[in-house]
């Protein structure tokens, strides 16, 4: 049965939940080698653009890679904000090494944003070593919801938008090569159900619950960055998807009393934002990633690299490795995007190509 389209069988729903409680239960045991916060080594004069950096997991990383003397750029929605976080931070700076920190608005919620954005970035000419696609949204318990570009909030904000900025900064990653594309994903992907035809869960073939929006947008991210893995075979830019581990957040803000109760009772088991971060600034930073990715590429890999929050490879989904299911995701994931199925070649080709989503498009 093909479950990236009709749905997961019991006994695959019933592993996946297997596998994510066991995760949960045991992530910090099987994280106790790791430092905290995680020894990042010298990144001076490298560009890392992190989105979402102004809480959570976004903010550990941003923070983390600008101490470590990385040129951080935080890609936010509040900027005024992100210039608050900067002050605070530079009170504790030293005079050996001063903060590098730009901010750019961006908004997940508006693909016209991300198009903006890519822009001013590639005009400056500057390389990209780093992006971390950090930004998401798990609106637990709240009704579907629609963005103005007509797209399911989760599918959008935590696939279709990071998908659309990655392939938009192609140039500038290219200028910085060896360079990396990290994602933000999570371990829920294995109890998600993606449906090219279906993202949004329009059909009554899949009922919209908030938690099947979230895997299933998780999914969609990892088959679409296992296919850019493909398209980029012959250059050094590297795609791996992280997972972070199971993160006390805000995102039971909007649950009942009872489940919000239920949930703070998780809390022993789960890591903190700091310790969450880890994963991701593992991928960005450790060179042995490269070589691995390399490897992948070599062999012809259906999958990317996949890195769990104890900071080693990690096996995503079986479903993770259905190339068919992923090029059918990455076909209608370019339409959705409003770029050329075949736009990566182009790009690195050293082609402009258009995307409907820009500032002067008459769509």
């Amino acid at each position: 049965m093909n479950s990236s389209s009709t749905g997961l069988e019991w006994t695959e729903w019933l592993q996946g939940w297997r596998r994510l409680t066991y995760e949960t239960l045991f992530q910090k045991i099987h994280a106790k080698h790791l430092q905290d916060p995680l020894l990042l080594p010298p990144l001076n004069g490298l560009n890392c653009i992190v989105t979402g950096a102004t809480s959570g997991i976004g903010l550990e990383i941003a923070k983390q890679l600008a101490e470590s003397g990385a040129h951080l750029v935080m890609a936010v929605r509040n900027t005024s904000f992100a210039h608050q976080l900067i002050q605070k931070w530079r009170r504790n700076e030293t005079e050996s090494r001063p903060l590098s920190i730009d901010v750019i608005e961006l908004d997940l919620f508006h693909l016209e944003s991300v198009v903006k954005f890519a822009q001013e970035w590639n005009s400056r000419s500057k390389p990209l070593h780093i992006l971390i696609n950090n930004a998401g949204i798990y609106s637990i318990g709240q009704p579907q919801k629609f963005t103005k570009d007509g797209y399911e909030t989760h599918i959008q904000v935590n696939h279709l938008a990071p998908a659309l900025l990655s392939v938009l900064l192609l140039p500038s990653l290219k200028r910085g090569s060896p360079s990396r594309i990290i994602n933000m994903n999570s371990l829920m992907h294995v109890i998600g159900v993606v449906d090219p035809q279906d993202m949004n869960f329009l059909t009554k073939k899949s009922k919209f619950t908030s938690r099947k929006a979230y895997s299933s947008s998780k999914l969609a991210q990892l088959k679409f960055s296992s296919i850019l893995q493909k398209f980029l075979m012959n250059t050094n830019i590297h795609v791996m998807c992280v997972e972070p581990g199971a993160v006390r957040t805000n995102v039971t803000r909007d649950l009942s009393r009872i489940l919000n109760i239920l949930y703070q009772k998780m809390f022993f088991f789960m890591f903190d934002a700091q310790q969450g971060s880890r994963s991701a600034l593992f991928a960005a930073t450790d060179s042995d990633n490269l070589d691995y990715c390399g490897d992948l590429k070599a062999q012809g890999c259906n999958v990317c690299a996949f890195i769990g929050c104890h900071c080693r490879i990690s096996e995503p989904s079986k479903e993770a490795y259905n190339e068919r299911t992923s090029f059918e995701i990455w076909n209608k994931t370019m339409e959705m995007v409003g770029l050329p199925a075949g736009g990566v070649d182009m790009i690195l080709q050293g082609e402009e190509i258009h995307c409907c989503y820009g500032a002067n498009s008459d769509r």
